[in-house]
């Protein structure tokens, strides 16, 4: 993964160091109210912007003077800190002086300090993500890394971000090998990352498959050790009790099993096999039910999966009635949702079904809800450049389609500045396939004349040569 951009320089660095000895509560001032809101919120933005373009170098005197006007930014948001560490984890990526990046990762990590102290409703997600640069970027010895581990857990329990779980593992196989830790504190570990793990992929339907991988690499990590730090007799003992006290609850049935199998339990014991009967039943159930109610509730969520089985038609009705479900809520109606939806049904309508038309108008729907969006158009390019070369029985004609196609390009380049690279290349390939001057002479049409496109088209181009 690559978050990071290009380096900063040595007198910036300087000057934010020098800040550090500034109190706990000074790093968490805000704008809100203070005489220089105004300088802070204009630098907040020009810095977020350059950001957003991966203009590292222009963003860091401005992010640099919106941190130290209003570390907290207005005190709903945590940019400051995040991009401050983005900004500082690029500039570490590219140096080379081993000075320079010690005292890069130094800042890294005092931004994250400063950001869950001021921020402590969002402890969990930035303590999980310090420890995953800590260990996937800084490098941080492992006797650093754990408590920042143990933190992320104890901040974020059953909500703990899945990007600890093969850091944390790593810690653990290390310590438990070099006997740094004991059998119980090992295996204590393992059972309650697994538990997040298992809890999160039943239950958190937008990041279960990542919850999925993340488990399975970090028990392909635990598994150097497992043998050492579990045994079925043991487990067996201290869990069919309770099991037995209470034989239908679903939630212990689930844990226990779980564990059993965990720690390498014969499947043809008959406790496993016991427990695996009324697991399967049970979680075929529920699993039934909550996504029954999940799809009830976001029938957006539904279209998208009905997509991904290749039920195009049900997907395309089934995102008309998410969108009428967000119509619904009148003026709370989320515009960019609209957008989306709408956007979904264009690609199908052009990408799976070839139908043009209907494909076009619902990416102008998606459009007029977001008026800076360009992938609309860039689609409807999409659906002229596709369609050009049956688009009238003379090159002439096609050429006419291709001139649409790069005026939609051209358009969403205009007002989406993330387009620009894609709609760059594909008007530098179609304008190729641009008439001829001879032809437009025998034609006795000039450049600049307007000429309707014939086929489903239907539009009027400005004439262009090569």
């Amino acid at each position: 993964m690559q978050f990071w951009s290009k380096t900063l320089t040595a007198w910036m660095l300087g000057a934010f160091l020098m800040a550090g000895a500034s109190t706990l509560s000074a790093q968490c001032k805000t704008w809100i109210n203070s005489p220089d809101q105004d300088a802070a919120e204009e630098a907040h933005v020009l810095y977020r912007q350059f950001l957003k373009e991966k203009k590292y170098d222009e963003a860091f005197p401005y992010w640099q003077r919106a941190y130290e006007l209003a570390p907290a930014a207005d005190g709903q948001r945590s940019f400051h800190f995040i991009d401050g560490k983005t900004l500082y984890m690029h500039k570490f990526e590219n140096e080379t002086d081993p000075e320079k990046k010690k005292e890069y990762a130094d800042m890294i990590l005092r931004l994250y300090k400063e950001y869950v102290e001021c921020y402590p409703k969002e402890a969990a997600l930035a303590l999980g993500l310090q420890a995953y640069d800590m260990f996937y970027y800084l490098r941080s010895p492992y006797s650093e890394l754990l408590p920042v581990l143990q933190q992320a857990i104890e901040k974020g329990g059953m909500n703990t971000t899945y990007t600890v779980f093969q850091p944390y593992a790593s810690v653990v196989v290390d310590f438990f090998q070099k006997g740094k830790m004991s059998k119980e504190e090992a295996r204590e570990v393992y059972l309650k990352l697994n538990e997040i793990a298992d809890y999160n992929i039943a239950n958190n339907k937008q990041f279960s498959s990542y919850y999925q991988q993340s488990k399975e690499g970090m028990n392909l990590i635990f598994a150097k050790i497992e043998y050492d730090i579990f045994d079925c007799d043991y487990f067996k003992k201290k869990l069919e009790p309770e099991y037995r006290a209470d034989p239908e609850n679903w939630e212990l049935i689930k844990e226990i099993y779980n564990r059993l199998v965990a720690q390498g339990c014969d499947p043809a014991d008959p406790l496993v096999v016991e427990l695996k009967k009324k697991y399967d039943v049970l979680v075929a159930e529920e699993n039934a039910k909550r996504l029954a109610e999940f799809y009830a509730a976001n029938p957006g969520a539904h279209a998208k999966a009905l997509y991904d089985e290749g039920k195009y038609e049900e997907a395309v009705a089934k995102y008309k009635e998410a969108i009428a479900a967000e119509k619904a809520k009148g003026e709370g109606a989320d515009k960019e949702t609209l957008a989306n939806y709408y956007f979904a049904i264009a690609s199908i309508e052009f990408r799976k079904l070839n139908r043009y038309s209907s494909a076009r108008e619902f990416a102008k729907r998606a459009a007029r809800y977001r008026p800076d969006w360009g992938q609309p158009w860039m689609l409807i390019g999409d659906m002229y450049a596709a369609t050009s070369k049956h688009c009238g029985n003379e090159a002439w004609d096609r050429q006419m389609a291709v001139l649409a196609a790069i005026d939609k390009y051209a358009y969403a380049r205009s007002i989406d500045p993330s387009v620009a690279e894609e709609a760059r290349e594909k008007i530098g390939r179609y304008s190729n396939y641009m008439p001829d001057k001879e032809e437009g002479f025998m034609r006795k049409i000039s450049e600049g004349q307007k000429v309707r496109v014939n086929c489903w088209i239907g539009e009027t181009v400005s004439v262009r040569y090569k």
